[in-house]
């Protein structure tokens, strides 16, 4: 029987470098929420970082979504990866660009794996 999927990390930040000769990622100016002046205000750019392990030997697909209600999430990103094995921790470095957001308050966002829910959290924006 296979397992679920699991999250060991997520960050929002301002970037992920990947050492060349370790393979070791460097985390860029980490953050949990946005301040705006005025509303709407459009993010240029962002890393969602994920680490996931448990997931089988093969391709899998991780989808991101969002919204100020989370009964209407918008989805935002849908990549493939694959996994070596349910014993590797794998690293997804995911580039936002240019998210909008209409007013101030709490943004939900869904992290799914092969249309699976792994994580719902939310992302504040305020003034």
């Amino acid at each position: 029987m296979n397992s679920k999927p699991q999250l060991l990390a997520w960050l929002t930040c301002d970037g992920a470098h990947i050492d060349p000769a370790t393979g070791k990622h460097t985390i860029l100016g980490v953050f949990s929420n946005i301040k705006a002046q005025q509303f709407p205000v459009t993010h240029p750019f962002m890393i969602w970082f994920l680490t996931l392990t448990d997931c089988s030997t093969g391709k899998h697909e991780v989808a991101i979504s969002m919204g100020v209600d989370p009964t209407q999430m918008q989805p935002l990103l849908k990549r493939s990866f694959e996994s070596p094995g349910p014993l590797q921790r794998i690293n997804l470095i995911n580039e936002i660009r240019n998210l909008t957001f209409p007013h101030l308050g709490d943004y939900s966002i869904v992290i799914e794996v092969d249309d699976e829910p792994i994580l719902a959290t939310n992302l504040t924006v305020f003034n």
